[in-house]
């Protein structure tokens, strides 16, 4: 039986009774009333002790079931401030802010100048109309496509072939196809912004696994099955934002860990793909029964490209098939066309080889400029840089914004690890030297007047 507990005080606008004897079902309890308006953004929550005892429950199970709030986004805690409802504004997304003046820097997105030029294709994908019934993939594309991601793939697993509204799309129908409400997923900690809203907002519960050098940690992954999770989203290389990628080892290590584990989803999301440096290596082993690896087109490509080639096993490949259904069932013929012909195009692969090499050296270029100033950067792989601060980066970003750049901060990208928010994700691949100089200068600035 429940015990209820009213509870009011300074901050709280309305009575509240929140219920449980575990610490989900405390924390449904939360949900329940903040979803029914009972509870608004900025309200406080008791404080855990004091719940504890209302609720004649051990003090862990309240720290457990806010903790279960935090990471699905529902409570925001605060220290000695408390734990507070977390304000309903908008999640933080990739892309340009909107009505800045400011130099944009935490964009995330390619270079425009080096995405092909569509102009020739465009006129040559007007084939006859595709009806109701015909095969959800374009030949051409299919042939293209399965080369690309077997060359990829275990040779000892079953492959087959889905086409998603771009990588965002695929995990999101993944997920749902896999997971209820409340279900364990391990993300990346720093984490993906789009995947961890996407967790968020189906109503699971991310559980983190630490980032390092060489991509997701061995004991993290173990620690978050052995927890529960009944899926592991990864991002094998260009990981964002940090631009770490598996080594040969790492990857290996990890699956030796998900052996024990072969019906936990594995998806990998290899957004980078055809820009990377990178050799891709993979966390599923020959004997994994769900898994799917996502490559999307939308960075080499561009964003505008709304389209994904994912690879899967037969099973989930076959439920995947049955989310698109209740659509179209397939992803515009128009667009596979045109994305086959650009990635088939000599002069379109030319222009995908030169991005790669662009993004490499210049954000190279600009964490030589860091090094010298004292300050570590890591530009491994990816778009970003990720610059790592002596101090939280919220207040250097303040300054930065003083000299004219607006720089995105690591605390948007993290669920658990504090370390994140002592970090930038900078996107600088756009930059000519002097505006590289210059950004590298005031950062460096900006940095010493906390520590100088």
């Amino acid at each position: 039986m429940f015990r209820t507990y009213p509870f009011a005080m300074s901050g709280v606008t309305t009575a509240t009774e929140i219920s449980g004897s575990t610490a989900t079902e405390i924390a449904d309890s939360v949900r329940t009333l903040t979803e029914r308006g009972r509870l608004r953004a900025g309200e406080s929550l008791p404080p855990v002790r004091m719940l504890a005892e209302q609720l004649g429950l051990n003090r862990n199970t309240v720290v457990a079931a806010y903790r279960l709030l935090a990471q699905a986004g529902v409570v925001v805690a605060r220290g000695r401030s408390g734990t507070r409802i977390a304000s309903r504004t908008p999640s933080p997304q990739e892309g340009f802010a909107a009505g800045t003046v400011l130099h944009d820097v935490g964009t995330g997105n390619p270079d425009p100048d080096l995405i092909p030029d569509l102009a020739a294709a465009l006129g040559r994908v007007a084939a006859r109309p595709v009806l109701y019934g015909e095969p959800v993939i374009e030949p051409g594309l299919a042939e293209w496509a399965d080369a690309w991601m077997r060359e990829a793939v275990d040779p000892a697993l079953p492959l087959r072939l889905t086409i998603t509204s771009g990588a965002s799309d695929a995990i999101e129908r993944l997920l749902a196809q896999t997971l209820t409400r409340d279900d364990l997923v391990a993300l990346e900690d720093p984490c993906f912004l789009t995947s961890m809203n996407t967790v968020r907002l189906g109503g699971y519960r991310p559980v983190p696994v630490p980032v390092d050098d060489e991509g997701m940690t061995v004991d993290g992954l173990r620690a978050a099955l052995d927890a529960g999770v009944r899926a592991v989203v990864c991002t094998p290389r260009a990981q964002n934002p940090t631009g770490a990628s598996l080594s040969a080892a790492r990857a290996r290590a990890l699956r030796a860990v998900l052996a024990d584990h072969p019906y936990v989803l594995v998806i990998e999301d290899d957004h980078f793909s055809m820009l990377s440096a990178v050799p891709y290596r993979s966390l599923i082993g020959a004997g994994h029964r769900r898994w799917a690896l996502v490559r999307s087109v939308s960075k080499f490509l561009g964003p505008d490209m709304c389209l994904a080639v994912v690879a899967s096993d037969p099973d989930t490949a076959q439920t995947l098939a049955l989310r698109l259904s209740p659509g179209t069932t397939w992803v515009s013929h128009l667009l596979q066309r045109l994305a086959h012909l650009q990635l088939t195009d000599p002069a379109a692969l030319r222009d995908i080889a030169e991005a790669r090499a662009h993004y490499a050296r210049r954000n190279a270029a600009f964490a030589a400029l860091l090094d010298a100033r004292g300050l570590p950067a890591e530009a491994v792989d990816g778009l970003n840089v990720w610059v790592r601060l002596p101090e939280p980066a919220r207040p250097v970003s303040e300054r930065l914004m003083r000299r004219g750049w607006l720089a995105r901060t690591g605390d948007e990208f993290v669920l658990l690890d504090p370390s994140a928010s002592l970090c930038l994700r900078l996107t600088v691949h756009a930059l000519d030297d002097a505006d590289q100089t210059r950004l590298a200068d005031d950062l460096a600035t900006a940095v010493g007047q906390a520590v100088g």
